[in-house]
């Protein structure tokens, strides 16, 4: 039976990998780095800003992650003003809420950015739980984020949906036991299939709670 319901948030919630890819090249243009676009589909992996940028800068000390990382909230910052959410999320949010399936967030990104989102879209109180990647060393590729989330809106593993858009994240809920849907365009569905999402959605149009129930059917 369904008891709840977790999301991830880039990708998932808000159409933010855009602004994210352009703050992206803004920063790693200041640095005298050019990244190609497949480069920069790591964003859309569910990995943390701190191993995001080792992987496109190499090896950086502490320091130097702390300060790039700094100066790149700094350009999202920027580019925030833009962001949209995903079509259709806003009706199933209600839909949900009036049935009263306690929802969280699981996002490895950082707890600042989440939450500024969450409160810019006015989101936040569709939401009984928030959960980042601030408090995770991994992304999604640690099923922590998950579990914790779980636990925060007091729902077992089995009673719980996930929606996703990246293969690490479906991996992390599936290896968990929760049911995952993706939310992805029809290139990146096939991954998030093969990893394990029962079905793949461009977005949440005609998205409702009666079809999601049938998943635990």
């Amino acid at each position: 039976m369904l008891k709840g319901i977790i999301f991830d948030m880039d990708g998932v919630i808000v159409d933010s990998h855009p602004i994210h890819i352009r703050a992206w090249k803004r920063l790693l243009g200041k640095l005298g780095r050019v990244a190609t676009d497949q480069e920069l589909e790591v964003v859309r992996d569910g990995k943390t800003k701190q191993e995001i940028l080792r992987y496109l800068l190499g090896e950086l000390t502490d320091d130097q992650v702390r300060a790039y990382g700094q100066e790149k909230d700094k350009l999202l910052n920027e580019e925030m003003q833009s962001i949209r959410t995903i079509n259709g999320i806003r009706r199933l949010l209600d839909d949900l809420s009036r049935a009263a399936i306690p929802l969280a967030v699981a996002s490895s990104g950082s707890a600042w950015r989440v939450h500024r989102l969450l409160d810019l879209l006015r989101l936040k109180n569709y939401f009984a739980a928030v959960v980042t990647g601030d408090e995770f060393r991994a992304g999604k590729s640690d099923h922590a984020i998950f579990r914790k989330a779980a636990e925060e809106i007091e729902v077992r593993s089995e009673e719980s949906l996930v929606f996703e858009d990246s293969v690490s994240g479906v991996q992390s809920a599936v290896a968990l036991g929760m049911k995952c849907l993706g939310i992805a365009d029809k290139m990146r569905a096939p991954g998030l299939l093969e990893a394990g999402a029962q079905r793949v959605y461009p977005n949440f149009v005609g998205a409702s709670l009666r079809q999601l129930q049938k998943l635990f059917a």
